[in-house]
This record gives C-alpha cells, sequence and structure tokens, in this order.
C-alpha cells in the first residue's frame, strides 16, 4: 500500500476544520487508503468505546458505546497496542454482527475485520476497525503501514479532542458573557458593604472568614437589606473571583422551567426545546451560583437540587448521561427556612446542606448610624447618573432619615433619594448644587401634620416618631423629633455626646451646635 494514501490524514491535522467533520474527514481517508465496506473511529471513554464517526454502519452505531468486558475483539485490540487482524474463521463475536449496511443480515460467516489502536503520548485513547466482505481483503497490507495508520489516525483523534474541548469552552464563555451582560443591565457590580456600625461589621466579619472557603452560604433578612451584595461580596472575596457569578431569582421561575434553567434541557426534551440548552449550574462552573429567594424553590426541585449537592453532577432534562460541575452555591432568602421545614414546605435535608455557613443580614433600622453613610452613597451615585453637580441633604431632610423605621430597608432608602434628587434638581441649574430638603422626600412641601401621618410609608418616616403637634408647622414638626432623637441618643450613650454623636451620623461640633440651635444646651 502506497504511504501517499495517508497523505489526507496528515495534511487535515493542521487543516481549520471542526471536531465532527475533522472525524468524518478521517474515516474517508481509512477508506481510500484500505479497501474496506465499513469503517469506524471509536474513543476509549474509561472501559467504553463510544463510535465518533462511522462509514458503512447503520446509524444507531453511533448512539452506543460498546463495553470492552462484552466485546473481546475491541478489548483485544486496545490491550494488543498493536494493528489486529482477526481471520475470517474466529469464534470471537463480532461487535458490529447485522449492521453492516452492505450486508445487513450477515452474521458471523462474513467478512474480513481490522483494528488499529489510535495512541497518543504512549496511552491507547481509541480505536480505529475496518471490514469488508471479503475475508482476505486485509491480508496483504503491511504491518508498518497499518502502525502509521494508527499513529496518524490517533493524532487525528487528539486533534479533535482539543478542538471539541475548545469549542465547548467558548460556548460555555459565550453562555456566561450572555448571562452576566443581561444581569448588569439590572443591577450594578458593586460588592463594597457600606456601614461602620456594629450590626454590619458582623456581617463584615463573617464574610471575610467564610469567602475563602468553599462552604455554602445561607443569607438571611428582610427585603431590601441588601443580601444579594453580601452574595457578590462572599464571591468577590473566594478563590473563584476571577470566575463567574451567576445569578437565579427563583421566585421569578416558573414552577414548569425551574429544572431546565438550573439543569438544562436537550432539543426535544419537551415541546418547545427546539435546541440543547445549558442550565445555569453548568454555566457557573467554576464559579458560584447565587440562588435568591431560595424559599420559592418548588418541593419538586428541591431533591434534585440536592443530588447535585452531594454528587457534584447534573443531569439535564430529557438527557442519559451526567455532567460534572464544580460549583459553590451561595443562597438567600426572606423567609424563616427552619419554620418552613416544619411546615412541609421545604426539605430539611435539603435546608441543613445549604445552611453550612449562615450570614444574617439586619434591618435598616437596627443599624442606624449607616443611614448617613448609605445616603451619601446613593446621592453621588445619582449624581453620576444624572450628571448633576455637587450634592447635599439638609439637616431636617437627614433627620428624616435618619428617624424612619424603613420597612423596605436600603433598597427602600435608595428610592426615596433617587425620587428627591429628581425633584431637587429639576429648580437648579445644570452643574450648580444640589440642597436636598424635607420637602423633597414628600409629594406636598405643605404637608401637615396629619398629611405627614397618613403617608409615613411614602415618606418615609415612622409613625412612632410623628409627635402629636397637631397645629405645628413642618419645621417645628422636625425640631421636636430632632430633640427627641438627640435625647434618646445621648441617654443610650450614657451621656457621651461624641458617641451619641456617631450614632446619629454627625459630626461632633455639628451635634453641640444642633443642640444648642435646639436648646438643649446653652
Amino acid at each position: 500500500m502506497h504511504l501517499e494514501a495517508l497523505l489526507p490524514i496528515a495534511v487535515d491535522l493542521t487543516a481549520s476544520l471542526a471536531s465532527t467533520d475533522r472525524l468524518q474527514r478521517l474515516v474517508d481517508a481509512v477508506r481510500a487508503a484500505i479497501p474496506c465496506d465499513a469503517a469506524a473511529v471509536l474513543e476509549l471513554i474509561d472501559d467504553d468505546l463510544v463510535p465518533l464517526a462511522v462509514h458503512g454502519l447503520a446509524p444507531e452505531v453511533l448512539g452506543r458505546r460498546f463495553s470492552r468486558r462484552e466485546q473481546p475483539r475491541l478489548d483485544l485490540i486496545v490491550a494488543r497496542g498493536s494493528p489486529v487482524r482477526f481471520p475470517s474463521d474466529s469464534r470471537l463475536p463480532d461487535p458490529y454482527d447485522g449492521l453492516l449496511l452492505v450486508n445487513p443480515d450477515a452474521t458471523r460467516d462474513v467478512h474480513a475485520c481490522l483494528g488499529c489502536p489510535l495512541v497518543e503520548g504512549g496511552e491507547v485513547i481509541g480505536v480505529l476497525t475496518a471490514d469488508a466482505l471479503e475475508p482476505g481483503a486485509f491480508d496483504t497490507l503491511d504491518e508498518d503501514f497499518l502502525e502509521m495508520l494508527g499513529a496518524l489516525a490517533g493524532a487525528a483523534l487528539h486533534t479533535g479532542r482539543l478542538i471539541a474541548s475548545l469549542e465547548a469552552a467558548s460556548r460555555h464563555h459565550q453562555q456566561v458573557a450572555t448571562v452576566l451582560q443581561r444581569d448588569a443591565v439590572l443591577r450594578d457590580g458593586g460588592t463594597e458593604i457600606i456601614g461602620t456600625s456594629e450590626a454590619i461589621r458582623r456581617v463584615q466579619r463573617d464574610v471575610d472568614l467564610v469567602a475563602p472557603s468553599d462552604f455554602a452560604v445561607l443569607i438571611t433578612g428582610e427585603t431590601g437589606v441588601g443580601k444579594e451584595l453580601v452574595a457578590r461580596s462572599v464571591h468577590q472575596q473566594s478563590p473563584r473571583a476571577q470566575q463567574p457569578l451567576i445569578y437565579v431569582n427563583c421566585a421569578a421561575l416558573p414552577e414548569s422551567i425551574v429544572e431546565s434553567e438550573l439543569f438544562g434541557h436537550v432539543r426535544g426534551a419537551y415541546t418547545g426545546a427546539t435546541a440543547d440548552r445549558a442550565g445555569k449550574f453548568e454555566i457557573a462552573d467554576g464559579g458560584t451560583l447565587f440562588l435568591d429567594e431560595l424559599g420559592e424553590l418548588p418541593l419538586s426541585v428541591q431533591p434534585k437540587l440536592l443530588r447535585v449537592l452531594q454528587e457534584g453532577e447534573v443531569q439535564r432534562v430529557g438527557a442519559d448521561r451526567l455532567i460534572r460541575v464544580d460549583v459553590r452555591v451561595v443562597t438567600a432568602t426572606n423567609r424563616d427556612l427552619a419554620k418552613e421545614v416544619e411546615a412541609g414546605r421545604f426539605r430539611g435535608d435539603l435546608f441543613h446542606r445549604l445552611n453550612m455557613y449562615p450570614i444574617e443580614v439586619p434591618p435598616l433600622r437596627d443599624r442606624r448610624p449607616d443611614i448617613s453613610l448609605l445616603a451619601g452613597f446613593f446621592l453621588d451615585t445619582y449624581r453620576r447618573r444624572l450628571g448633576l453637580g455637587p450634592m447635599r441633604l439638609n439637616d431636617e431632610a437627614r433627620c428624616i432619615l435618619v428617624s424612619a423605621d424603613w420597612p423596605g430597608n436600603v433598597r427602600e432608602l435608595d428610592h426615596t433619594l433617587g425620587r428627591a434628587v429628581l425633584r431637587a434638581s429639576a429648580s437648579v441649574p445644570r452643574g450648580a448644587p444640589v440642597v436636598i430638603g424635607a420637602h423633597h422626600l414628600h409629594h406636598d412641601p405643605r404637608l401637615t401634620t396629619d398629611d405627614l401621618r397618613g403617608s409615613a410609608n411614602d415618606a418615609a418616616v415612622s409613625p412612632a416618631l410623628v409627635l402629636q403637634t397637631t397645629g405645628k408647622t413642618l419645621r417645628e414638626v422636625v425640631d421636636d423629633t430632632k430633640r427627641t432623637l438627640v435625647r434618646r441618643a445621648i441617654a443610650e450613650h450614657g451621656g457621651n455626646w461624641a458617641a451619641a454623636a456617631r450614632s446619629l451620623g454627625l459630626a461632633r461640633g455639628n451635634m453641640h451646635h444642633l443642640a444648642r440651635r435646639l436648646g438643649l444646651r446653652d
């Protein structure tokens, strides 16, 4: 056999081809080099040989896996590590009996069989097989020629593997980019936890402690306290920081698609599944998956999530193979999951798996010293977003913000200030300083005390702090509220004015000035 017959295989090694095209061209080159009626390239995966490309065999061959234990001919090719020509009277069962298209009824009394191990780096990575109806079709083939054919075919298979890996990595990166771009529209990418109160410092210490580990983290707290920010901070301080953080809002997913969204699906798995699709676990491989609103996850999906956490494997809907994933899971909920477990609405084993390291984020009312810092952050964010000039709060507005109960927590504070910025900047020249007053926090600057009580949530003022001051002006109501807050802060800190000032978010000098204006000291 002329060595020129091997040239197409060698040329294809450097050609820009998709992995499937490369393997099919390899089979075509084998048919041109060897007089055969059927040929196949099989990849060795563990103890199974998996067909990648075939010619002259029934199409269903590509869906099979040939176990070495069940197929002694294939096992012999792998074990010997050199070309094997089986005699036509061999008693070893042929893996392709009844599968040759040229003679589908053929059984043991047929044909010549040839097998070449595909070797890369001294290791068998697959098998090349050829079958011919003529019993002596392979008798004249030179042994050196077959060795070279196996070496080139092995290199081609190895190259195909590398290309397939690169294609898979490229698809994965595209999926990650698509998800992250979509999420970037919905939220900024900040990870800084803002605040100096002891309550928020405890959260920061927890994040610093658990982030470098690979523990599952369960973040709890009321709506709007910043649970997602804590999750981003955990990811950013972890060894996975350079890998994706993928966000899933469990409450936004209809029960019918939760499984597909998390684990993916294959084409035809259900009506509308027109293509294979990776789930969020696959997309987050190597990184972190953040499951927000965990308490909304349907009971029907919880056992499958538990399996992924225990085994590190996902199975797409409609698929029969498992996919290994390396994902750190961080979850968040505003529900009491322990009570949900008692009520039978959440699996106890899943709860304990996810609750390996709990972090509770305090409500804003429990971290009042942080309100001024947060307000400054949000005001600067809106200043840059809207292209405005310098921005600050006046004393009345600051007092209202610090005294409010904030049932919507940090998110409510953010939105309240966003509305106030728009109102305050509407009457200010572009680029001029913007001062936000108490009336900018409300719809009507002439609000009476009764109006203030009736719209406490919209005005972000705690009803408990609205004094019995019927007939007073807004300024008088605000001053009364300030006196109450200052007296309470001084009492809570044992008469220490510096500590009281810090708790109110004021400089000590400003605190003394305010106290003198309110008649609390000479």
